[in-house]
């Protein structure tokens, strides 16, 4: 019985410190209030990279979009490829170096960290989760690009709901 409760309370603490994850203090996004939110929704399995240091760094890192196609279309960061998220196409890292830097993006960051652990058990080591993903690109107002590379400033916000943390004004929503 005294080995299950200590057991059991490990466990419990375990669980309790996820629930309270907090970014890390190297990140941030411009809105407390979405900041409060991806704090609920990430675990920080995965390290994060800041959108400010992806922006002054991104030859450095091989940058893939884990959202669905649809989505990738619309826009998506210059230089990113489309590995998806419900079926990824794991082929684009076919020629990849398990220590190759990679950053992952999807609209908010949840995607892109669950891909990020499936990528670690691949062997990859240097894996990374953009914080706010492209949601906090536009709001950084960084450029996109549209399926044909040119610059857009559509937002794919997965449906109206997810729409909100996309500043008004910094994107043209779409779902």
């Amino acid at each position: 019985m005294k080995e299950f409760l200590k057991i059991l309370i490990l466990s419990l603490t375990v669980f309790v410190s996820g629930c309270f994850a907090q970014a890390p203090p190297n990140v941030s996004v411009q809105s407390e209030k979405f900041n409060s939110r991806l704090e609920f929704l990430l675990s920080f399995s995965v390290p994060v990279l800041d959108v400010k240091d992806l922006s002054k760094t991104k030859e450095n890192y091989l940058i893939l979009d884990a959202r669905e196609q649809e989505e990738f279309e619309v826009s998506h960061i210059e230089g990113a490829q489309f590995i998806g998220y419900d079926n990824p196409d794991f082929e684009v890292l076919e020629n990849t170096p398990k220590d190759q830097p990679i950053v992952l993006y999807c609209s908010v960051g949840y995607r892109s960290e669950k891909l990020g652990n499936k990528l670690k058990k691949r062997g990859f080591t240097n894996v990374h989760n953009l914080y706010g993903s492209i949601f906090e690109w536009a709001n950084e107002g960084l450029p996109l690009v549209d399926k044909n590379e040119q610059p857009t400033n559509k937002v794919h916000t997965f449906n109206k709901r997810w729409s909100k943390w996309v500043q008004e004004g910094k994107a043209e929503k779409v779902w």
